[in-house]
């Protein structure tokens, strides 16, 4: 297995497996205002959030506040164009991009330094060989402080690691997560 070079992701993406995508890290806007990051590095991909937001709802009436992946709360969504995360918080929230992961690829996802250095732990599970559609991003603020994070900027960065084709791929086994379209809260096979 072989972490993929600029070189590889800008031709994979130019053939549709990031859309949108930017062929080199954009670092301001048009008005030269500075930006988080995001585009294509040296091995990797910086992916940004969206201006889709949601929390589980406090007020949805379940005992103890508990977020039962087989009983869901309510959730509360929104569109902003940042958001304020306050300590100990958990926000979902998704990739401005879509993507379409190769049949012999992997990706794991990382967090961005500039948000690490500031307590933000984000996480996303494994893209599979297969997978398509938008990553639904999960946001925690382990700081004290609130965190600000801004949408249509980098948020984490995406590795991709090429192998053999599997046996079966996602695509193959019809997952849960196919073709997912904004944020997709956890769902039990059927």
């Amino acid at each position: 297995m072989s972490i993929m070079n600029d070189k590889w992701i800008m031709e994979q993406a130019a053939a549709g497996m990031i859309d949108p995508y930017a062929a080199y890290q954009v670092t301001s806007d048009k008005d030269n205002n500075r930006l988080i990051s995001y585009g294509v590095s040296s091995f990797g991909y910086d992916m940004r959030v969206a201006d889709e937001w949601a929390i589980y709802d406090p007020q949805s009436g379940h005992q103890r506040h508990v977020i039962d992946p087989k009983n869901l709360p309510n959730t509360f969504s929104w569109k902003a164009n940042d958001i304020l995360i306050e300590p100990n918080k958990f926000v979902l929230c998704r990739s401005l991009e879509r993507f379409k992961i190769p049949e012999d690829v992997v990706c794991i996802v990382v967090g961005k330094s500039t948000y690490a250095r500031c307590g933000l732990i984000v996480n996303v599970t494994p893209l599979e060989p297969g997978w398509e559609g938008h990553i639904t991003i999960e946001l925690s603020n382990t700081a004290e402080y609130p965190i600000r994070v801004y949408a249509n900027e980098g948020i984490a960065q995406i590795l991709f690691y090429k192998g053999e084709r599997p046996a079966t791929t996602y695509a193959d086994r019809h997952g849960k997560y196919q073709n997912q379209v904004g944020i997709v809260l956890p769902r039990m096979k059927d």
